[in-house]
Protein backbone atom coordinates (compact mmCIF):
# COMPACT_ATOMS: atom_id res chain seq x y z
CA UNK A 1 0.00 0.00 0.00
CA UNK A 2 1.14 3.18 -0.86
CA UNK A 3 0.43 7.11 0.78
CA UNK A 4 -0.42 10.11 -0.96
CA UNK A 5 -0.05 13.28 0.93
CA UNK A 6 -1.44 16.70 -0.18
CA UNK A 7 1.42 19.57 0.98
CA UNK A 8 0.03 22.19 -1.86
CA UNK A 9 -2.72 24.69 -1.45
CA UNK A 10 -2.25 28.56 -0.49
CA UNK A 11 -3.32 28.52 3.22
CA UNK A 12 -5.47 31.69 2.75
CA UNK A 13 -7.14 31.20 6.49
CA UNK A 14 -3.75 31.20 7.75
CA UNK A 15 -1.93 34.55 6.06
CA UNK A 16 0.19 36.69 6.16
CA UNK A 17 2.22 33.63 7.64
CA UNK A 18 1.94 31.77 4.76
CA UNK A 19 2.47 34.34 2.13
CA UNK A 20 6.29 32.83 3.09
CA UNK A 21 5.75 29.56 4.64
CA UNK A 22 3.97 26.23 3.50
CA UNK A 23 0.99 25.71 5.86
CA UNK A 24 1.92 22.34 6.23
CA UNK A 25 5.44 23.38 8.26
CA UNK A 26 3.71 25.62 10.83
CA UNK A 27 5.01 23.99 13.96
CA UNK A 28 3.10 22.97 16.82
CA UNK A 29 4.83 21.82 19.79
CA UNK A 30 7.71 22.83 17.67
CA UNK A 31 7.27 20.15 15.01
CA UNK A 32 5.56 21.02 11.87
CA UNK A 33 2.15 19.73 11.67
CA UNK A 34 3.47 17.53 8.16
CA UNK A 35 5.66 16.18 10.07
CA UNK A 36 2.97 14.19 12.59
CA UNK A 37 1.43 12.81 9.52
CA UNK A 38 4.30 11.31 8.06
CA UNK A 39 5.36 9.84 10.84
CA UNK A 40 1.50 8.28 11.34
CA UNK A 41 1.60 6.77 7.50
CA UNK A 42 4.73 5.36 8.55
CA UNK A 43 3.26 3.60 11.89
CA UNK A 44 0.82 2.47 10.16
CA UNK A 45 3.48 0.08 7.80
CA UNK A 46 3.38 1.85 4.78
CA UNK A 47 6.48 3.33 3.36
CA UNK A 48 6.39 4.66 -0.19
CA UNK A 49 4.75 8.08 0.00
CA UNK A 50 4.30 10.65 -2.65
CA UNK A 51 3.81 14.50 -1.99
CA UNK A 52 2.10 16.64 -3.48
CA UNK A 53 3.65 20.40 -3.65
CA UNK A 54 2.50 23.63 -5.05
CA UNK A 55 4.20 26.97 -4.49
CA UNK A 56 5.84 26.01 -1.54
CA UNK A 57 7.61 23.33 -2.92
CA UNK A 58 11.08 24.06 -2.43
CA UNK A 59 10.14 24.75 1.34
CA UNK A 60 8.35 21.27 1.41
CA UNK A 61 11.40 19.10 0.10
CA UNK A 62 13.87 21.53 2.12
CA UNK A 63 12.02 19.93 5.46
CA UNK A 64 11.42 16.51 4.08
CA UNK A 65 14.59 15.66 1.88
CA UNK A 66 13.65 11.92 0.65
CA UNK A 67 11.86 11.09 4.20
CA UNK A 68 14.38 8.81 5.18
CA UNK A 69 14.30 10.29 8.78
CA UNK A 70 10.84 9.17 8.95
CA UNK A 71 11.63 5.32 7.62
CA UNK A 72 9.86 6.25 4.07
CA UNK A 73 11.02 6.71 0.27
CA UNK A 74 9.47 10.33 -0.54
CA UNK A 75 8.50 10.82 -4.15
CA UNK A 76 7.53 14.60 -5.16
CA UNK A 77 4.60 15.14 -7.58
CA UNK A 78 4.38 19.21 -8.37
CA UNK A 79 0.59 20.66 -9.23
CA UNK A 80 0.79 23.96 -11.26
CA UNK A 81 -2.14 25.14 -9.49
CA UNK A 82 -4.84 24.42 -6.54
CA UNK A 83 -7.20 22.15 -9.50
CA UNK A 84 -8.57 20.20 -6.38
CA UNK A 85 -8.01 16.81 -4.31
CA UNK A 86 -8.98 14.74 -6.91
CA UNK A 87 -6.74 16.51 -9.46
CA UNK A 88 -3.93 15.41 -7.32
CA UNK A 89 -5.10 11.58 -7.85
CA UNK A 90 -5.11 12.30 -11.93
CA UNK A 91 -1.76 13.60 -11.59
CA UNK A 92 -0.09 10.70 -9.47
CA UNK A 93 -1.58 7.84 -11.39
CA UNK A 94 1.89 6.78 -12.56
CA UNK A 95 3.67 7.25 -9.18
CA UNK A 96 0.39 5.09 -7.55
CA UNK A 97 0.62 2.25 -10.47
CA UNK A 98 -2.34 0.46 -9.49
CA UNK A 99 -2.34 0.12 -5.99
CA UNK A 100 -3.98 0.76 -3.00
CA UNK A 101 -3.10 3.93 -1.66
CA UNK A 102 -3.39 6.22 1.39
CA UNK A 103 -4.31 10.13 0.95
CA UNK A 104 -3.96 12.04 3.58
CA UNK A 105 -4.09 16.16 3.78
CA UNK A 106 -1.18 17.36 4.81
CA UNK A 107 -2.56 20.12 7.17
CA UNK A 108 -4.51 17.27 9.27
CA UNK A 109 -4.12 16.71 12.96
CA UNK A 110 -4.91 13.49 13.91
CA UNK A 111 -3.68 11.97 17.29
CA UNK A 112 -4.32 8.24 17.45
CA UNK A 113 -2.64 7.65 13.65
CA UNK A 114 -4.16 5.99 10.92
CA UNK A 115 -3.49 2.31 11.30
CA UNK A 116 -6.75 1.39 12.15
CA UNK A 117 -8.01 2.56 9.51
CA UNK A 118 -5.97 1.20 7.19
CA UNK A 119 -6.25 -2.09 8.40
CA UNK A 120 -9.93 -1.88 8.11
CA UNK A 121 -9.54 -0.73 4.66
CA UNK A 122 -7.10 -3.84 4.56
CA UNK A 123 -9.72 -6.34 5.62
CA UNK A 124 -12.79 -4.78 4.13
CA UNK A 125 -12.53 -5.51 0.58
CA UNK A 126 -13.59 -1.76 0.06
CA UNK A 127 -13.11 0.44 -3.04
CA UNK A 128 -12.98 3.65 -0.73
CA UNK A 129 -12.82 4.43 2.56
CA UNK A 130 -13.41 7.49 4.66
CA UNK A 131 -12.48 9.12 7.65
CA UNK A 132 -15.43 10.69 9.40
CA UNK A 133 -15.58 12.45 12.86
CA UNK A 134 -18.95 14.22 14.47
CA UNK A 135 -19.21 17.88 14.74
CA UNK A 136 -21.37 20.51 15.77
CA UNK A 137 -21.19 22.43 12.93
CA UNK A 138 -21.54 20.32 9.68
CA UNK A 139 -22.87 23.01 7.79
CA UNK A 140 -18.98 23.89 7.19
CA UNK A 141 -17.87 20.49 6.48
CA UNK A 142 -17.53 17.65 3.79
CA UNK A 143 -21.01 15.57 5.23
CA UNK A 144 -21.36 11.75 5.12
CA UNK A 145 -25.03 10.23 5.13
CA UNK A 146 -24.05 6.49 6.17
CA UNK A 147 -26.38 3.14 5.51
CA UNK A 148 -27.41 1.08 8.71
CA UNK A 149 -23.82 -0.54 8.11
CA UNK A 150 -21.83 2.07 8.39
CA UNK A 151 -21.75 2.43 4.03
CA UNK A 152 -21.42 5.68 2.68
CA UNK A 153 -24.96 6.18 0.62
CA UNK A 154 -24.43 10.37 -0.12
CA UNK A 155 -22.33 13.11 0.53
CA UNK A 156 -22.64 16.91 0.69
CA UNK A 157 -20.06 19.42 0.17
CA UNK A 158 -20.69 22.25 3.08
CA UNK A 159 -24.62 21.51 3.26
CA UNK A 160 -27.33 24.20 3.95
CA UNK A 161 -29.24 21.64 5.14
CA UNK A 162 -26.97 18.83 6.49
CA UNK A 163 -28.59 15.44 6.14
CA UNK A 164 -26.02 14.22 8.98
CA UNK A 165 -23.49 15.68 11.60
CA UNK A 166 -20.63 13.32 9.91
CA UNK A 167 -17.72 15.47 8.82
CA UNK A 168 -15.17 14.60 6.18
CA UNK A 169 -11.77 14.70 8.09
CA UNK A 170 -9.53 14.06 5.08
CA UNK A 171 -8.04 11.11 4.86
CA UNK A 172 -9.21 8.31 2.46
CA UNK A 173 -8.63 4.94 1.74
CA UNK A 174 -8.40 3.95 -2.27
CA UNK A 175 -8.67 0.97 -4.52
CA UNK A 176 -7.19 1.38 -8.26
CA UNK A 177 -11.05 2.02 -8.95
CA UNK A 178 -10.43 5.71 -8.05
CA UNK A 179 -8.75 6.39 -11.14
CA UNK A 180 -11.70 5.93 -13.38
CA UNK A 181 -13.41 8.05 -11.10
CA UNK A 182 -11.36 10.96 -11.22
CA UNK A 183 -11.36 11.09 -14.77
CA UNK A 184 -15.03 10.55 -15.04
CA UNK A 185 -15.99 13.78 -12.85
CA UNK A 186 -15.80 17.49 -14.32
CA UNK A 187 -14.78 20.40 -12.71
CA UNK A 188 -16.94 21.91 -9.86
CA UNK A 189 -18.34 25.15 -10.16
CA UNK A 190 -15.19 26.99 -8.61
CA UNK A 191 -13.34 25.14 -11.62
CA UNK A 192 -11.35 21.85 -9.14
CA UNK A 193 -11.76 18.73 -9.61
CA UNK A 194 -13.67 17.40 -6.11
CA UNK A 195 -12.46 14.43 -4.40
CA UNK A 196 -16.31 14.13 -3.15
CA UNK A 197 -17.53 13.75 -6.62
CA UNK A 198 -15.35 10.93 -7.56
CA UNK A 199 -16.21 9.31 -4.33
CA UNK A 200 -20.38 10.06 -5.36
CA UNK A 201 -19.63 8.43 -8.73
CA UNK A 202 -17.75 5.35 -7.19
CA UNK A 203 -21.05 5.08 -4.69
CA UNK A 204 -23.33 5.44 -7.82
CA UNK A 205 -21.56 3.38 -10.05
CA UNK A 206 -21.81 0.47 -7.38
CA UNK A 207 -18.87 0.50 -5.80
CA UNK A 208 -18.23 -0.22 -2.16
CA UNK A 209 -17.66 3.08 0.00
CA UNK A 210 -17.46 2.73 3.53
CA UNK A 211 -17.08 4.70 6.62
CA UNK A 212 -14.40 4.69 9.58
CA UNK A 213 -14.53 6.91 12.76
CA UNK A 214 -11.67 8.72 13.94
CA UNK A 215 -10.31 6.98 16.83
CA UNK A 216 -8.07 9.73 18.44
CA UNK A 217 -8.53 13.72 17.85
CA UNK A 218 -8.51 15.15 15.12
CA UNK A 219 -8.23 19.21 14.14
CA UNK A 220 -8.18 20.90 10.61
CA UNK A 221 -5.27 22.75 10.91
CA UNK A 222 -6.20 25.86 8.83
CA UNK A 223 -7.36 28.59 11.12
CA UNK A 224 -5.26 30.34 14.14
CA UNK A 225 -7.88 29.24 17.17
CA UNK A 226 -7.25 25.18 15.72
CA UNK A 227 -3.21 25.45 15.63
CA UNK A 228 -3.62 26.75 18.84
CA UNK A 229 -5.55 24.00 19.96
CA UNK A 230 -3.65 21.08 18.38
CA UNK A 231 -0.45 22.91 20.17
CA UNK A 232 -2.32 22.28 23.37
CA UNK A 233 -3.33 19.04 22.93
CA UNK A 234 0.80 17.55 22.13
CA UNK A 235 1.82 19.81 25.03
CA UNK A 236 -0.29 18.24 27.31
CA UNK A 237 1.39 14.89 26.05
CA UNK A 238 5.19 15.70 26.83
CA UNK A 239 6.97 14.67 29.81
CA UNK A 240 9.68 17.44 31.40
CA UNK A 241 12.92 17.43 29.70
CA UNK A 242 15.79 19.78 30.53
CA UNK A 243 18.51 20.18 28.28
CA UNK A 244 19.22 23.63 28.44
CA UNK A 245 20.88 25.87 31.60
CA UNK A 246 18.62 27.19 34.32
CA UNK A 247 19.43 29.58 36.42
CA UNK A 248 19.27 29.52 40.49
CA UNK A 249 16.67 32.27 40.09
CA UNK A 250 14.15 30.83 37.89
CA UNK A 251 10.91 29.00 38.61
CA UNK A 252 10.38 25.81 36.66
CA UNK A 253 6.64 23.76 37.26
CA UNK A 254 4.69 21.52 35.55
CA UNK A 255 6.27 19.36 32.09
CA UNK A 256 8.59 21.64 30.65
CA UNK A 257 10.96 20.92 27.99
CA UNK A 258 14.02 22.74 27.50
CA UNK A 259 15.87 21.42 24.07
CA UNK A 260 19.83 22.06 24.48
CA UNK A 261 21.39 25.28 24.00
CA UNK A 262 18.28 27.03 25.57
CA UNK A 263 19.03 29.05 28.77
CA UNK A 264 16.80 30.61 31.22
CA UNK A 265 17.75 33.26 33.56
CA UNK A 266 15.07 35.02 36.97
CA UNK A 267 12.21 33.32 34.35
CA UNK A 268 8.65 31.79 35.76
CA UNK A 269 7.95 28.79 33.49
CA UNK A 270 4.80 27.42 34.07
CA UNK A 271 4.14 24.35 31.92
CA UNK A 272 3.29 22.32 29.69
CA UNK A 273 5.92 24.18 27.54
CA UNK A 274 8.43 23.72 24.71
CA UNK A 275 11.53 26.01 24.82
CA UNK A 276 13.61 25.24 21.73
CA UNK A 277 17.39 25.09 21.13
CA UNK A 278 19.01 27.89 21.99
CA UNK A 279 16.52 30.29 22.68
CA UNK A 280 16.55 32.64 25.85
CA UNK A 281 13.85 33.22 28.13
CA UNK A 282 15.19 36.49 30.46
CA UNK A 283 13.21 38.46 33.31
CA UNK A 284 10.09 36.51 32.02
CA UNK A 285 7.14 34.60 32.93
CA UNK A 286 6.21 31.90 30.06
CA UNK A 287 2.87 30.26 30.72
CA UNK A 288 1.15 27.06 29.79
CA UNK A 289 0.45 26.15 26.67
CA UNK A 290 3.31 27.59 24.52
CA UNK A 291 6.09 26.91 22.64
CA UNK A 292 9.11 28.70 21.55
CA UNK A 293 11.15 27.93 18.90
CA UNK A 294 14.44 27.86 18.16
CA UNK A 295 16.32 30.80 18.65
CA UNK A 296 13.64 32.75 19.96
CA UNK A 297 14.23 35.99 22.69
CA UNK A 298 11.89 36.84 25.03
CA UNK A 299 12.75 39.53 27.60
CA UNK A 300 11.11 41.29 30.39
CA UNK A 301 7.91 39.73 29.10
CA UNK A 302 5.20 37.68 29.71
CA UNK A 303 3.75 35.15 26.93
CA UNK A 304 1.32 32.29 27.24
CA UNK A 305 -1.12 29.90 25.14
CA UNK A 306 0.89 31.17 22.22
CA UNK A 307 3.52 29.63 19.29
CA UNK A 308 6.21 31.75 18.62
CA UNK A 309 8.16 30.79 15.57
CA UNK A 310 12.17 30.41 14.94
CA UNK A 311 14.64 33.82 15.66
CA UNK A 312 11.45 35.45 16.57
CA UNK A 313 11.84 37.87 19.65
CA UNK A 314 9.57 39.40 22.90
CA UNK A 315 10.95 41.96 24.46
CA UNK A 316 8.77 44.12 27.46
CA UNK A 317 5.33 43.12 26.43
CA UNK A 318 3.25 42.77 29.59
CA UNK A 319 1.22 40.10 28.66
CA UNK A 320 1.02 38.01 25.01
CA UNK A 321 -1.86 35.39 24.67
CA UNK A 322 -3.59 33.52 22.21
CA UNK A 323 -1.07 34.48 19.57
CA UNK A 324 1.06 32.99 16.72
CA UNK A 325 4.13 34.68 15.82
CA UNK A 326 5.98 34.02 12.73
CA UNK A 327 9.67 33.66 11.71
CA UNK A 328 12.05 36.62 12.49
CA UNK A 329 9.45 38.54 14.11
CA UNK A 330 10.09 41.36 16.55
CA UNK A 331 7.66 42.57 18.99
CA UNK A 332 8.64 45.48 20.97
CA UNK A 333 7.06 47.62 23.43
CA UNK A 334 5.47 50.57 23.12
CA UNK A 335 3.59 53.44 25.19
CA UNK A 336 -0.10 53.01 26.80
CA UNK A 337 -1.95 50.45 28.65
CA UNK A 338 -3.90 47.36 27.57
CA UNK A 339 -2.70 44.04 28.97
CA UNK A 340 -3.41 41.30 26.59
CA UNK A 341 -2.59 41.12 22.80
CA UNK A 342 -4.41 38.73 20.31
CA UNK A 343 -1.52 38.51 17.51
CA UNK A 344 -0.95 36.78 13.67
CA UNK A 345 2.31 38.23 12.47
CA UNK A 346 3.74 36.91 9.20
CA UNK A 347 7.23 36.29 8.43
CA UNK A 348 10.01 39.12 8.74
CA UNK A 349 7.77 41.41 10.45
CA UNK A 350 8.71 43.84 13.04
CA UNK A 351 5.75 44.71 15.48
CA UNK A 352 5.60 47.11 17.93
CA UNK A 353 2.17 46.86 20.82
CA UNK A 354 1.57 49.19 23.69
CA UNK A 355 2.99 47.95 27.02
Amino acid sequence: MKALVLAGGRGTRLRPLTHTSAKQLVPVANKPVLYYGLEAIRDAGITCVGIITGDTGAEVREAVGDGSKFGLDVTYIPQEAPLGLAHCVLIAQEFLAGDPFVMYLGDNFLLGGISDLVDAFCHGGYDAQVLLTRVTEPQFYGVAELGPTGEIIGLQEKPVHPRSDMAIVGVYSFSPAIHEAVRAIAPSARGELEITDAIQWLIGNGYSVHSHMVSGYWKDTGRLQDLLECNRMILETIAPDNRGTVDGLSEITGRVVIEPGAVVENSVLRGPIVVGADAKIQSSYVGPFTSIGPRCVVQDAEVEYSIVLDDSSVHGVSRLAHSLIGRNVEVSRAEGAPNTYGLMVGDHSRIQVRA
